[in-house]
């Protein structure tokens, strides 16, 4: 389904996608990045959040490196609860950059054989416990980073921002 190789590039892409948001949303007044700007999530500090919140949920199944969120339980946590995992920028970017240096690592890691196998976990989304192929949910984290950068990409361009280049081919050391 997929190789390691691929985590890595992606893990990386994740990387440099987050420093360049980084360097535009911390020049942004709060009010500005706490907006309701009509997206899933409201505002793009709320999307970010979600993302950090997604990151840190996925990369508890997947590592022993990185604890789950605090807010993550039996019972669930719903959505509402994935978008104040930070209140401020400067708590995201810290927190944001720790995590992207845990992905990498892990990355960096990987062998064909750690992608085999099913993933077994309790989904608050859906309130049961799930079994899925490793590969198709290592798939699914990637694409999630993708999917909601490119709704903070949007938000960023819509709030007169120059928001950052996104194509893997022009990520340096590619």
């Amino acid at each position: 389904m997929i190789e390691p190789g691929y985590v890595r590039v992606m893990s990386r892409y994740n990387a440099w996608q987050n420093r360049q948001l980084t360097q535009i949303v911390e020049v942004m007044d709060h009010d500005a990045l706490t907006q309701d700007r009509g997206a899933f999530f409201g505002s793009i500090l709320a999307t970010l959040n979600h993302l950090l919140w997604g990151d840190r949920v996925w990369m508890s199944r997947f590592s022993d490196t990185v604890p789950a969120p605090a807010n993550l339980s039996k019972q669930g946590g719903g959505m509402p609860d994935t978008v104040s995992e930070t209140s401020n920028v400067g708590d995201w970017s810290a927190q944001r950059f720790d995590l992207d240096g845990k992905i990498k690592a892990w990355a960096d890691g990987l062998h064909m054989i750690d992608l085999k196998g099913d993933l077994i976990w309790y989904s608050g989304a859906t309130g049961k416990e799930l079994s899925k192929p490793l590969a198709m949910c290592v798939i699914h984290f990637l694409n999630h980073q993708t999917h909601h950068r490119g709704q903070v990409h949007a938000m960023l361009t819509a709030a007169g921002q120059n928001a950052p280049v996104t194509d893997i081919p022009f990520m340096p050391e590619t």
